[in-house]
């Protein structure tokens, strides 16, 4: 639940009823809550703005992931896999785009202005094998160089990984992971 939370608004939360509360201590002439509000809520108002310039959101699922995806998720999906969703799926800090270190080690991103947004997450079943499906804006890279790297985006997201790229439409490609792991 933790990463689901954003630190920037929880720290311009908390700051901000700490900084209103010193204003109100100060015109009150509470002496004692006044340096609190101030020493511990202005500081917390910064650290929340700094934050929220910095925050990456979570990618969405594009549908419900389905009780029975989920068992098939926890039987054979890699760890990478598993990673990756989890990674993808909480706030960020500090960060440009998600997977931006990956795609740029792929060669998937040539520039910032150049790399591909991914915009959403499906976990599926592909003929009883888990695939975790991402789906990326990519309007400067072309299916035929995510093609490509297709081979190479097996290597580097590890053992146990089958990779296929499609373009179910215009400027948009999907990069599944399909877990090679077998039920136990």
């Amino acid at each position: 639940m933790l990463p689901k939370i954003s630190l920037a608004a929880v720290g311009l939360t908390v700051g901000g009823i700490l900084t209103i509360t010193g204003f109100v201590a100060y015109a009150l002439d509470y002496a004692t809550l006044n340096l609190a509000g101030f020493f511990y809520g202005i500081p917390l108002v910064l650290g929340g703005l700094a934050l929220k310039a910095a925050e990456l959101k979570p990618i969405p699922f594009s549908q419900p992931t389905p009780e029975k995806i989920v068992a098939l998720r926890n039987q054979l999906a890699t760890p990478t896999q598993n990673q990756i969703r989890k990674d993808v799926t909480r706030y960020r800090y500090g960060q440009e785009a998600h997977l931006d270190e990956s795609l740029e080690r792929l060669g998937l991103s040539p520039t910032d202005e150049e790399r591909p947004v991914l915009t959403s997450l499906l976990e599926q079943d592909w003929e009883g094998k888990y695939v975790l499906t991402l789906t990326f804006t990519s309007p400067f890279i072309s299916l035929e160089t995510w093609q490509e790297k297709q081979e190479k985006i097996a290597k580097f997201f590890g053992p146990d990984l089958e990779v296929t790229v499609a373009e179910p439409e215009e400027k948009v490609v999907t990069v599944n992971l399909i877990s090679q792991l077998a039920l136990p």
